[in-house]
């Protein structure tokens, strides 16, 4: 997954332009990004504030490390009943 090179303010108002009538075609071109971007960035930003964005994606990025711990721990723990049932 692609990291996004914009802040969680700018993300706000670039979200904030869309909601006072700017046009999504304008804005993306503006900021170099696609419209699709701007209508996912509201589908799941939408109604938030700054803080609930930034503590949002700090979940995000703290789930996501956990889930490659858990495969990380996943594959030591199939190997090593794959040993254990080799030696029995």
């Amino acid at each position: 997954m692609k990291q996004s090179q914009f802040t969680e303010r700018q993300i706000m108002n670039i979200l904030k332009e869309h909601e006072q009538g700017g046009k999504v075609v304008e804005i993306a071109r503006r900021h170099g990004i696609s419209e699709k971007t701007i209508y996912r960035w509201k589908t799941k930003y939408g109604g938030m504030d700054i803080k609930e964005l930034k503590r949002m994606k700090e979940l995000e990025k703290e789930n996501s490390e956990l889930k490659k711990m858990y495969a990380e721990m996943a594959l030591v723990n199939n190997a090593l009943k794959d040993l254990i049932e080799k030696k029995l």
